[in-house]
């Protein structure tokens, strides 16, 4: 019995010591976005301008080597009009491109230091001021912004978007988000319809493809095909610099996979990974429809590193 006592004093003593100290593992983890390139930055928008030109050089050379060299008025006429045209559709694509890029880079200075309730009501102002509410950049930006508060509300603006008349790779991040929704609110079968029409190698940049990629991984694992979930996320370098502020993204779609693929080794070593990272990341398996092999892990592992009290059970005397 005092022996007992004695290790209930001193959980009791730990508890106050390090209670100031100790995070809320209700308190979820507000994950950082990446920092998506400015695509209109000098530096950026000087190497899109020399691909361009690279390309529409190479079309323009070509035509008037086949017209230098032809005797046919047809094949003449038509290795000077394929290039203009070519040309045409190129400088067209790049000025909706950078249309689009100049939007987006409006968006992101609106949703740049939102913290507070009264910062997302700012913010929401701000967007319909613009007159671009149903842009999509700025449907992705309302959205962000509904997410902290009000998830379904958030699924709702995001199904504006209709993804039978916007480009596919931008049908792919409307997707992705509207997929990213369900997860904890459920049911997980409409994350899986969404990111199964998602195709990764639309996408050149490598935290978008990463973004998606972890969403599609976890909706996967969570729908009973852990294994393609967990080959998706072999494909990137978790200590790529790049993807630092995707990382514990990439490494709970991990936890989901491997906890439904009974990869206990594995799932040890991604929840101690999330530990060093945030203790919160291990904190949300705690709730929600989590898989029981990942809760029991994680609980766990936050039981040893002293983040959440082990029950003490006192023997009574007879």
């Amino acid at each position: 019995m005092a022996k007992e006592t004695r290790k209930v004093r001193r959980a009791q003593e730990r508890s106050q010591d390090s209670g100031s100290a100790r995070p809320d593992l209700r308190q979820p983890l507000r994950l950082d976005q990446p920092d998506i390139p400015d695509p209109l930055a000098p530096a950026a928008l000087k190497s899109t301008l020399i691909r361009v030109g690279l390309i529409l050089g190479a079309l323009w050379l070509l035509g008037v080597l086949v017209f230098g060299v032809s005797q046919s008025t047809w094949v003449r006429t038509t290795a000077l009009v394929v290039p203009a045209v070519l040309s045409a559709l190129v400088i067209g694509v790049l000025v909706w491109t950078l249309q689009r890029a100049k939007t987006a880079r409006e968006m992101a200075g609106i949703l740049r230091g939102v913290e507070t309730t009264e910062d997302r009501r700012a913010a929401i102002e701000k967007l319909e001021q613009t007159g671009k509410k149903n842009d999509p950049a700025a449907v992705f930006a309302r959205a962000q912004l509904e997410m902290q508060e009000d998830p379904k509300k958030a699924l709702e603006t995001l199904e504006q978007i209709d993804l039978g008349k916007v480009a596919r790779p931008l049908a792919d991040e409307a997707r992705a988000q509207r997929a990213l929704l369900p997860l904890p609110l459920g049911p997980v079968r409409l994350a899986r319809q969404l990111v199964d029409n998602i195709d990764l190698k639309r996408h050149q940049d490598s935290r978008t493809r990463a973004m998606m990629a972890a969403i599609a991984a976890e909706a996967w694992a969570r729908s009973g095909d852990p294994t393609r979930g967990i080959e998706t996320l072999d494909v990137f370098d978790l200590e790529d610099e790049q993807l630092a502020a995707l990382r514990p993204q990439l490494l709970r779609a991990y936890a989901f996979g491997y906890a439904h693929a009974a990869r206990g080794k594995d799932l040890k070593r991604v929840l101690r990974s999330m530990l060093k990272i945030d203790v919160r990341l291990l904190g949300g398996f705690m709730q929600g429809k989590a898989h029981p092999l990942l809760q029991k892990e994680a609980k766990k592992m936050l039981e040893q590193s002293g983040m959440l009290p082990r029950k003490m059970q006192v023997q009574r005397m007879r």
